[in-house]
């Protein structure tokens, strides 16, 4: 492709003479026939060393290389790149005849269904969606249009997956909520009658689980992004264009808001209110309500400028303790004097 040809997709100025991209890469491995990107400060250095064809970035640094893209947010426009150069993985294309179909169910003709999937009763499969092999889709369950559903993913019965969503191999949805109730003999199992709805263009990380609800919905909004390893309780609830990293842990009947990160190995207690734009840093444990737009850190979680001070101070408590039994020491040596 021209380098011309991508800055006219992107709607973007591009400075030097034109000439063919073959792909993209980094700063330090590209060659000259491949595009990077720089939108840290801390590399530009790499400009100098580079032998990337052409190089996406800030306006302000365009004196710096011959043949660039010119960009505001070049890594932005850098990920739209790679979308562009970007081959889908996946060989087989069709429906093939080693997979189970059942009877009732409705797959669109331009769905491409790999040996191996198993397709419930009454499900529904939409245009132009992939499922890799080892599939299960249970009863009723739906799927939309423009879809990719990676190898060994369980959707149980009567989940709902909307239009655009990617699930990477190995996750579940739909299974059955973490429910008992106490009884004199042991633990009676509360039937997880709910179901599990997935909005459009949601992606789902590798062996990420989301419980259908006890009754009602587990609902993921439009546009959130799950990482993998992520655990998600019956009757949570995710707003819009959030984003949970690996390992966070959300329990039941917890609502998150739109916009709201979680960084890596975050738990969230159950029946919380996580309110929009709010971020909680890595490893943070949240016990309460966050109202909207608060960022907190630390177990437990608080303010994000004071986890940050308590964290400086953390490491100096031994210090701290001795210069304190110390000062103790001698005030009980002054009051004995006192007292004489």
């Amino acid at each position: 492709m021209l380098l011309s040809e991508i800055a006219a997709k992107l709607n973007l100025e591009f400075k030097g003479k034109d000439k063919e991209i073959r792909g993209v890469n980094t700063l330090e491995d590209a060659r000259e026939d491949e595009i990077s990107f720089l939108a840290n400060p801390k590399y530009l250095s790499l400009l100098e060393k580079t032998k990337a064809g052409a190089i996406i970035l800030n306006p302000d640094l365009s004196s710096k290389v011959e043949t660039a893209l010119l960009s505001s947010n070049p890594y932005l426009d850098f990920a739209r790149t790679v979308q562009l150069f970007a081959k889908p993985q996946g060989c087989f294309s069709g429906q093939s005849d080693l997979a189970f179909i059942h009877p009732t169910a409705k797959v669109h003709p331009t769905a491409n269904i790999y040996p191996f999937v198993f397709i419930g009763a009454e499900a529904q499969i939409g245009a132009k969606t992939t499922i890799f092999p080892g599939v299960y889709v249970g009863e009723k369950v739906k799927i939309g249009t423009d879809c990719v559903i990676y190898a060994n993913v369980c959707l149980l019965a009567e989940s709902k997956i909307g239009s655009k969503v990617i699930i990477h191999a190995g996750s579940v949805i739909g299974s059955d909520g973490f429910g008992f109730a106490q009884s004199q003999t042991g633990l009676e199992k509360f039937p997880q009658v709910g179901r599990v709805v997935i909005e459009d263009e949601v992606e789902i990380g590798a062996n990420t689980t989301i419980d259908r609800a006890a009754l009602g919905e587990t609902r993921i909004g439009k546009g959130t992004k799950i990482d993998n390893l992520v655990q998600i309780g019956h009757n949570v609830k995710i707003g819009q264009n959030s984003i949970l990293v690996a390992q966070v842990g959300i329990a039941g009947s917890t609502s998150i808001g739109n916009q709201v990160i979680l960084a890596g190995q975050v738990g969230i207690a159950g029946h919380l209110t996580i309110g929009d734009g709010c971020r909680v840093a890595a490893q943070s444990g949240v016990g309460k309500d966050l109202p909207p737009k608060t960022d907190v850190g630390g177990s437990p979680a608080m303010p994000h400028k004071l986890f940050l001070r308590s964290s400086v101070i953390i490491p100096k408590l031994p210090e701290l303790q001795k210069k304190i039994r110390y000062l103790e020491k001698k005030i009980v040596e002054l009051e004995e004097k006192l007292e004489e």
